[in-house]
């Protein structure tokens, strides 16, 4: 009876990935209209990038579904996986980087769910379900940034994220998983859960821009250094705390769109947050839809 939540939950893994990538307009990032800050990737790139990691977010859920050593045992195996997905995704996108990040995050979210089913039968999660997933993806990860990082003085090539370690002391991804996603648990799903009339899409984009104004971005600091991160977090407060009506709010986007473009800037570590935000709405039926994505009509201004 277990293989169909398995199935259902993979489902949701990717599409969470699908409805990030659709979502539009957002500041810097590839959408349905624009390709952000990006000359090497566009849409069709994304759903490529998706559709080679499918396979592996079912092996995520039933290596941790299995699992019945340390969690650090299961973190190494999925790691492995992880590389095999990570391959996989390179092969359909041509070699280009589209979702590293958020694959490294759901491979151990998602095995992390699947040892939550050793205990749990339930199909629609609460957050008490949620903050549990995130507390074993901790515990999976919690020497994460010692191991990877303790070697980087003497490596000769460095990933964007272990130069930013280096610069900054800033631990990226690998820092939200060892801390239990605290950008998800603080930020993005309570944010998600308070009750809306609007459009799904609607939603999704103001919790974006939310992410943006308070969570750090490798992605921006490697493009434009501490500072024009910090330009972008305040932009991004100012927006978020007018509330602007819906149709205001995407007309603010597709300017603020533009400014990130002349800028080089791509928030793709909030955007990575905002899948994983995704992927928690629907395991807590956030905003459950049969029909898929509410979409609201795109304000005439980003065609001109």
């Amino acid at each position: 009876m277990i293989e169909p939540t398995l199935q259902t939950i993979a489902a949701y893994a990717e599409k969470a990935l699908l409805y990030e990538v659709s979502l539009s307009p957002k500041p810097g990032l590839v959408d349905r209209l624009t390709n952000g800050a990006h000359q090497d990737m566009d849409y069709d790139t994304f759903i490529d990038s998706i559709t080679g990691l499918r396979p592996f977010f079912m092996r995520y859920l039933q290596a941790g579904f299995k699992h019945h050593g340390t969690m650090a045992q299961l973190f190494t195996q999925l790691r492995q996986i992880g590389i095999e997905a990570e391959a996989a995704m390179l092969k359909a996108t041509a070699g280009i980087n589209t979702h590293k990040g958020a694959n490294f995050s759901f491979a151990i979210l998602l095995g992390a769910t699947g040892y939550y089913l050793q205990q749990s039968s339930a199909i629609i999660f609460s957050p008490e379900d949620s903050q549990t997933i995130v507390q074993l993806a901790s515990e999976m990860t919690t020497a994460l940034v010692e191991k990877d990082f303790q070697q980087l003085p003497a490596k000769k090539n460095l990933s964007y994220g272990e130069k930013l370690y280096l610069e900054y002391g800033l631990t990226g991804i690998r820092g939200e998983a060892v801390a239990g996603y605290p950008s998800l648990i603080e930020l993005s799903l309570p944010y998600l859960r308070k009750r809306s009339e609007e459009a799904t899409e609607i939603r999704l984009l103001r919790t974006l821009i939310y992410l943006m104004s308070e969570v750090e971005d490798g992605n921006l600091l490697h493009r434009g250094g501490y500072q024009m991160w910090q330009l972008v977090q305040m932009e991004c407060k100012k927006i978020h705390q007018e509330k602007l009506p819906a149709e205001e709010f995407l007309d603010e986007l597709v300017r603020y769109d533009r400014l990130l473009i002349q800028r080089n800037l791509s928030p793709g570590g909030s955007a990575d947050l905002l899948a994983l935000s995704i992927f928690f709405g629907f395991l807590e039926e956030l905003f459950y839809s049969s029909s898929g994505i509410n979409v609201y009509p795109m304000p005439q201004t980003v065609f001109k």
